[in-house]
């Protein structure tokens, strides 16, 4: 296959000259250790996953450090909290610029190690599985957005031309067996995956961890550990609303999605695109497509915004927006590949209560026209 080119890199290669430490987190199999050994063949790769690695940065930190003193690449560093202060000595005696690269699938222990001892050291990528841009770029684009949800967007599904749905059931069992196990102390395996199949089921949908425990038979503090745990290994994220009261009553409830919509889609039981055909949850799944999309490339790019959405007690509702020059760039999302002019009604509403602080409307859609009229900005979904 082609050679998909990151849109991280042009930021690591910038902050590696003014960082000493380097730290790369996101989900397993995103492709961050194949980036690393890419951009930096100069640079030794000790992965801490390796036991015989582990018990030596584990028993004798010192010994281990002098055996591998700078230009390295440590994997699932996490794995070896004690070896952070270690690395905090060194590069605060030696001022060396991109000294150590550190990376990790599990953000929560990760970024507590890099909080507790090397914290104004260390510059911060999340690398996330393939954005839209990236696969455009590369020729490996495809012109059905519904074959891009089934199929998802993990590189592995494309440099071994993997099928989908042998992927998904792979990931889904060694992450289980794995990281959920490390995480927390889940008794049931089986009923954890219930509940990963009942949040695939409320992608778009604001939050009600309550219910989401009732139906899963578990208490509400486990519920909410679990989303915790999926959170922390980039499966899910939560997009928050926006709070600021334009004299109307504001939702304070977050939307939930997931990072790929390829394990959304497995989960649900799609296997192919004809799978989606008729289905009520194909709205949601787009808008998780997008939003998912929009993230990836927020992150990225680097662009290091912040996005929320917006709905007020009446239900008027922007599916995306996000601050810029003291004003907003909102965005409605629809699956629909035709542009109706009902689709601009959430924008309008919001444009009208948020007065002469918007800066652009945007309308995302299904299809792949991408255009400007006078009040809005019509993109397509490959835009």
């Amino acid at each position: 296959m082609s050679f998909v080119k990151r849109e991280i890199e042009a930021a690591i290669r910038t902050l590696s000259g003014k960082y000493p430490i380097l730290a790369v987190t996101g989900p397993r199999q995103s492709g961050k250790t194949t980036l690393l050994k890419s951009m930096f063949p100069d640079y030794q790769y000790i992965s801490l996953e390796d036991t015989n690695q582990r018990s030596f940065a584990q028993d004798d930190p010192v010994g281990f450090l002098k055996k591998y003193p700078e230009k390295l690449i440590f994997d699932e560093v996490q794995r070896v909290p004690h070896l952070f202060s270690y690395l905090q000595t060194i590069v605060d005696e030696s001022q060396q610029m991109g000294q150590f690269i550190l990376s990790g699938s599990q953000n929560f222990h990760l970024m507590e190690r890099i909080t507790q001892s090397l914290a104004g050291r260390v510059a911060i990528f999340k690398l996330l599985p393939f954005d839209i841009e990236e696969l455009k770029q590369s020729g490996l684009l495809h012109n059905d957005w519904k074959s891009l949800i089934v199929k998802g967007f993990y590189p592995a599904i494309y440099d071994r031309d993997l099928d989908s749905a042998i992927f998904y059931a792979n990931y889904l069992q060694s992450y289980i067996d794995r990281d959920v196990t490390e995480l927390t102390k889940v008794q049931d395996m089986k009923l954890f995956r219930n509940f990963l199949g009942l949040c695939a089921t409320r992608i778009g949908q604001m939050l009600n961890l309550a219910n989401l425990a009732n139906e899963c038979g578990i208490s509400q503090p486990t519920a909410k550990a679990w989303l915790s745990i999926l959170e922390s290994s980039y499966i899910v994220f939560q997009l928050q609303p926006y709070f600021e009261n334009f004299s109307k009553r504001i939702v304070k409830t977050p939307k939930l999605y997931f990072y790929d919509t390829g394990l959304v889609a497995f989960l649900l039981g799609f296997r192919k695109v004809e799978d989606l055909d008729n289905q009520t949850l194909l709205g949601s799944l787009f808008e998780n497509f997008v939003i998912a999309d929009v993230l990836k490339k927020n992150h990225h790019q680097y662009q290091l915004q912040d996005f929320w959405f917006w709905r007020d007690s009446n239900g008027n509702e922007v599916d995306l927006l996000t601050k810029r020059g003291g004003g907003f760039d909102v965005y409605e999302v629809k699956s629909s590949q035709t542009v109706l002019p009902q689709h601009f009604a959430g924008l309008d509403t919001f444009s009208e209560i948020a007065i002469n602080k918007v800066k652009s409307k945007t309308l995302i859609y299904g299809g792949t026209d991408t255009h400007e009229r006078t009040q809005y900005k019509v993109r397509g979904w490959d835009g």
